[in-house]
């Protein structure tokens, strides 16, 4: 028998992190600027630690992503905790998403309606592929 609290605990949170060290950076910035706000400093420095000097382009863009979500959704998006060690459906989506965007952008486009709720996703779709594009650009791309 198990636990009410371990069944709830997965139903909630049923992805364990990602392998990739690239997403985990994204990961962690995108749950502190979901529950901080977009200038967090938190966010802000672990983006100059992954990037050195070169992390302003992913972090404005990661701001404009989260903006662009949160003006688009006609949903919640579920966000953990930055000490949790697994992810939510809706955090592992949007990371799927960064990592599809370029190589297959039917599949992103697709999650990414279900992320947001509605039909109409192209402009926050662009935004991620900036996003991943900013991350590769700089030797870090994001796989899933």
């Amino acid at each position: 028998m198990t636990h009410p609290a371990t069944h709830t605990t997965h139903n909630a949170l049923p992805y364990t992190l990602p392998d990739c060290q690239n997403a985990r950076v994204l990961l962690f910035a995108i749950r502190r600027m979901g529950a901080h706000g977009l200038t967090d400093a938190r966010a802000a420095h672990v983006m100059f630690t992954a990037f050195g000097e070169a992390f302003r382009r992913p972090l404005t863009l990661l701001r404009g992503l989260m903006a662009d979500m949160a003006a688009h959704a006609v949903q919640p998006i579920a966000i953990a905790p930055c000490c949790c060690p697994r992810m939510t459906p809706s955090e592992r989506s949007l990371l799927e998403i960064i990592a599809r965007v370029e190589t297959r952008g039917d599949s992103a486009h697709f999650l990414m309606r279900d992320l947001l709720g509605q039909r109409h996703v192209e402009g926050v779709l662009a935004t991620a592929a900036a996003v991943a594009a900013a991350f590769a650009d700089e030797g870090r791309p994001v796989t899933a």
